[in-house]
């Protein structure tokens, strides 16, 4: 069984839509994708057919033509955790990172990236900790996420 997909419905849609049929398990890079051909957790194919630049968030519910319901779950995958007590070293490393508009995921003084031995190094000089983990990515959405505009 095939099932194409054409409407997202955000994370917060089960309390609107009921429960998933199904569930899809992508990557950071799958997520990023409007166009994308995949296999659901119960093994039918899915063709996902979704406006380019919206990346899919981890927990949302997409329909299909058909009528199921599929969520979207989050791939483990190979990231670097960066870690720090200090605020002012931590927020120095956001920047840094920023400037580069490279995507990280922030937690309480804990980020996370894709592994790169160039940002690894210039982490570790600016005083974080690096370990290398397993663990799904979910990255900041960033400032023009709803489109930018020029005024």
């Amino acid at each position: 069984m095939t099932i194409e997909i054409y409407d997202r419905h955000g994370a917060a849609s089960s309390t609107t839509l009921g429960s998933e049929d199904d569930a899809i398990v992508l990557t950071h890079e799958q997520r990023e994708k409007g166009r994308i051909r995949t296999h659901s957790n119960s093994g039918s194919e899915v063709r996902i057919f979704l406006e380019r630049g919206q990346p899919l968030a981890v927990g949302e519910l997409l329909s299909s033509q058909c009528g199921k319901k599929v969520r979207v779950q989050g791939a483990v995958e190979p990231v670097v955790r960066a870690t720090c007590d200090d605020w002012e070293r931590f927020s120095r490393a956001c920047y840094h990172l920023g400037n580069r508009h490279v995507k990280l995921q922030v937690g309480d003084r804990w980020l996370r990236i894709l592994p790169d031995h160039v940002l690894e190094d210039m982490l570790q000089f600016l005083g974080l900790q690096i370990a290398h983990e397993e663990a799904v990515f979910e990255p900041e959405s960033g400032a023009y996420k709803h489109g930018h505009h020029h005024h």
